[in-house]
Order: C-alpha cells, then structure tokens, then sequence
C-alpha cells in the first residue's frame, strides 16, 4: 500500500503557491500558511486545507500539526530571518524533513550549515536551465546532481537500422536511453525495447553529463 504523503508549506507566496497547487494536482496532501490574509484567499479556491498564521510562531504550527507531516517547505518571501526562525522552530518540534527556498548565496549557506535536507535557490536553478537550453539544442532538463547531469533529446537520424543493444551507448558514450517516441507518434514509450530497430525518424531521450552528451555525433542521415 503506497504511503500517504503529506506536505505542510510556510509562506504561499509565487514559489510556495505554485509548489501547492502542483503538490495539490498529483494527489498530494498540502496543508498551507501565510500570516497575509490576501494571499490565504487567493490560495483558498485551490487549496483544501489553508490557513493564516505566523509561520514563525512554533506554537501555531504545532496546532496544526507540522510536526507529523512528512515535508515542510519553507517559503517565507524575502525575509532571510524569518526563514531560519521558520527552520529553527520546526527542528525543535522534529519535523522529519525540512526544505527551504533560499533568497541569496548567504541565505542558502546557513541553510546548509544548519542541516536542512533541501535547498532551492529557484532564480539560480531557473538561470542554469535556461543557460543549458541556450547551450546546447534539444536539452530537456538539467539536474543538478553534483555533476551536470542533462536529460536531452536526439534523433535516431544517421543511426537508423540499428536497435540499441548495437548502439551499445552506454559503453560507447556513457549515456542511457530512457524513453524512444516512435515516428507518427506523439508520446515517448519508457523502459524502450532494446531489440527494436530504430526509424530515422524516432527520437530518443538520453540521460548522462553534459560532457558525455556533448560528444555524440550529429544525428543528420
């Protein structure tokens, strides 16, 4: 039986609505807070459980019962105290796992430094997506993973005829392929069979480092 899962958001500003809503979609429990009134409305039509409250007051928290969920996330806007005040608190009661949005370098620091699971610093994470794609045509994703690891896309093209056991990518390039789409088709097919032989047309989705990627040859036919 799968587990439940539910998530508690402090702060439902842009990143920490957006976080909900999208938690909300895939079928995920959230729990959210913000100490603005405005922001609760605008969150209220999407999110069953919303609350107004001071996400710097431990006690608050413990009323609507931080301390059980699986994650919180905290997302409290530009204010670098009150985030770490936020983390304090929550450590205190024992919440399991904690992830942070940070708002600068020195913010994520000490975020660090105090053990938080998680960091995300979305205008740096969202600069390296885009500088990737500028980089490098046909990258879907790119995964900071302690190395650069990129999820990209490329046409069978000039390796037409084969199926990937003779591609053999793995040890040749140090790449995977995780899914194919098929000519004609419209989505990708995962777990792809490694016995088909491949259209000019079919596109595949690799997944490795940047460096290993960047050394496949073209795919022109």
């Amino acid at each position: 039986m799968t587990r439940k899962i539910e998530v508690g958001i402090v702060g439902l500003g842009k990143f920490g609505l957006s976080l909900a809503l999208t938690l909300s979609e895939l079928g995920i429990s959230v729990i959210g807070v913000d100490n603005s009134e405005a922001r609760v409305k605008a969150a209220k039509p999407y999110i069953s459980q919303v609350y107004q409250a001071d996400g710097t007051d431990s006690k608050a928290l413990e009323q609507l019962s931080f301390q059980d969920f699986n994650y919180v996330v905290v997302s409290t806007g530009d204010s670098m105290e009150a985030s770490i005040l936020v983390v304090l608190n929550l450590q205190e009661m024992g919440v399991d796992k904690i992830w942070v949005k940070a708002v600068s370098e020195r913010h994520e620091k000490v975020l660090n430094r105090l053990g938080v699971d998680f960091v995300v610093f979305p205008e740096q994470f969202v600069a390296k997506q885009l500088a990737h794609r500028l980089a490098m045509p046909g990258m879907l994703e790119y995964l900071s993973m302690g190395d650069d690891v990129i999820i990209r896309e490329r046409k069978v093209g000039d390796w037409k005829g084969k199926n990937l056991v003779e591609l053999n990518l793995t040890n040749n390039y140090q790449v995977q392929v995780i899914a194919i789409r098929r000519k004609g088709e419209e989505k990708f097919s995962f777990v792809p069979n490694a016995a088909q032989i491949l259209d000019e047309e079919d596109v595949l989705v690799l997944v490795g480092s940047r460096e290993d990627l960047m050394r496949l040859p073209d795919s022109a036919s």
